[in-house]
Order: C-alpha cells, then structure tokens, then sequence
C-alpha cells in the first residue's frame, strides 16, 4: 500500500470506513446438492430457522466455533454466521480453506 493511499485512507470518515468494509464480503457456495440448515446458533441444537435451496451462495459476516460437523468440506466446528440469528456449518460452505476466513463474531 502506497504512502498516498495510506494517507488518504486515514482522512476519509468512519462511514466511508464501514462502507468499505462491507463491500469485502464475498459470497460463497453451497457444497452442490445441498439443501442447508440454517440455525439460530452455532451448533446443531439451536432452532432450525429455514433451509436454504440447492446452488445457495452465502455471504459471511463473521464465524464462530460450535458443534462439530461432518460435511462434504470435512469436519469442522466453524460456524458461519450468514445474518441475524442464522448461521450454517462451514462444512457444507466451499471457502477453501480449513480454518477461519471472516473475522470471529463478538
């Protein structure tokens, strides 16, 4: 990052801030075939909140540990928070990763 952008980064308002912030969330796909739970919580005792369709994308907020579950991804305990109360299990999310790729929910 040139000195320049830094710079200007520093002067522009905490809007413009949180804007950005938002625009580098990205969506990701649901393993195919897969219709997903969608839950209340992290794990697989909270409240089913709806199911999402076959060939979902998912943007994520933030993730969480939780209930460990088996998936087409592998086995993992991350959770996914995709909005107010929902969360999925990444296990069925292809981020291609194993571990963390949003910031932890607060």
């Amino acid at each position: 990052m040139s000195v320049d952008h830094t710079e200007e980064l520093e002067r522009r308002g905490e809007g413009e801030a949180v804007t950005m912030a938002a625009t580098a969330l990205r969506s990701y796909s649901v393993a195919p075939g897969v219709r997903l739970n969608v839950r209340s919580g992290p794990g697989t005792g909270y409240a089913l909140v709806r199911v999402l369709p076959e060939g979902a994308r998912v943007t994520i907020i933030c993730q969480r540990p939780g209930t460990t579950v088996a998936g087409p991804y592998g086995s993992s305990n991350i959770w996914d928070n995709i909005g107010d109360g929902e969360y999925v299990s990444d296990a069925y999310v292809n981020t291609g990763s194993d571990g963390y790729v949003r910031p932890r929910c607060g």
